[in-house]
């Protein structure tokens, strides 16, 4: 997994663990959301929460290949995750290792058996490809919570986040050649949205300490979201990566031809999908352009809730999902 630890960053990686679908190697940060710096605190924070510190992390590009770093803190706070855990004391150490020779060493020494969950600015795949551009041969699929193909951004008019951080490093991904490359989009991402119900179910069947947490860093997450889009919720934009990736079956997916837009004053950082073949290029990425969010939110649900659980929870039941389908989806 490769994070700029922020809020919906710390639920993918608590829905990946509680889970129990996937042998985490290792989590890598890079700057994002926030800095690099606060990314890999956060991170650590998260596995603490979760008795999970033996998940190594490994540190990356604290700056995108050629710009300047462009943080998020009016959606994700100034400390990334919306002010929860401020009095925890980090135990756990970065690994020496930095994140993109991690990355490289990993998918070498498992030839086609590593996804890599991508829910962050491109840089260390990037920089991975630079160093070693076997890797594209060599892992098994890519997951990328990125762009926006149909969709109006959230950072500018045509722009998702992560893309128009380091475009440069988004173009070079897109374009290295990966066989399985899924890209979870905006047109996804907003129809899976986090409310009260979702958060009382939580309060129901997870651990306190997870259930407050969960609480804590989505208010003012989700006070912005209703101010902007008249909806008091969230989107998941960085869970439904991680549930996409370990349960594909909860998102539809079309084969494009994708790329993004480095040189433009106002689409700079758009994610352009050629619907019509328009450009006569290869098709590249599998989008996904539909989500199930009845069973995203089961997924996920369950997923937190088995968290620190002496025994694994058997169902979720979501009665609050006939309420949660009358909100509307902006």
């Amino acid at each position: 997994m490769d994070v700029d630890t922020g809020i919906d960053d710390a639920l993918g990686i608590m829905l990946a663990v509680g889970s129990g679908s996937c042998d985490i190697l290792g989590i890598t940060t890079v700057n994002g959301n926030v800095s690099m710096q606060q990314a890999t605190t956060n991170t650590f924070k998260i596995l603490q929460l979760i008795d999970r510190t033996d998940i190594p992390v490994f540190a990356g590009a604290d700056a995108p290949l050629v710009r300047a770093p462009r943080f998020e803190h009016s959606v994700h706070g100034n400390d990334g995750i919306g002010g929860a855990l401020t009095e925890m004391q980090v135990e756990q150490q970065v690994q020496p290792q930095a994140a993109h020779e991690f990355m490289i060493e990993q998918i070498m020494s498992h030839p086609g058996e590593i996804t890599l969950i991508l829910t962050a600015p491109l840089t260390n795949v990037a920089l991975a490809i630079q160093q070693q551009p076997e890797i594209v041969a060599n892992v098994k699929e890519i997951v990328i919570m990125g762009g926006a193909v149909n969709e109006y951004g959230n950072i500018t008019p045509t722009a998702e986040y992560n893309m128009y951080v380091d475009p440069e490093a988004a173009k070079q991904v897109l374009n290295a050649g990966f066989a399985n490359l899924v890209l979870v989009p905006l047109d996804v991402t907003r129809k899976v949205l986090l409310n009260n119900n979702h958060l009382g179910a939580l309060n129901r069947t997870a651990q306190p300490e997870i259930a407050v947490y969960v609480g804590q860093s989505t208010s003012a997450y989700m006070e912005r979201y209703e101010q902007r889009n008249g909806v008091k919720a969230c989107a998941m934009h960085d869970p439904l990566a991680v549930a996409a990736a370990l349960y594909p079956d909860v998102i539809s997916t079309t084969l494009y031809h994708v790329d993004i837009e480095t040189n433009s004053d106002l689409c700079d950082g758009q994610t352009v999908c050629d619907f019509q073949n328009r450009l006569g290029k290869q098709p590249n990425v599998q989008v996904a352009l539909t989500v199930n969010h009845i069973a995203f939110f089961k997924i996920f649900l369950e997923s937190l809730s088995n968290l620190k659980a002496t025994e694994p929870i058997a169902s979720v039941e979501l009665e609050l999902i006939e309420n949660a389908e009358q909100i509307s989806l902006k």
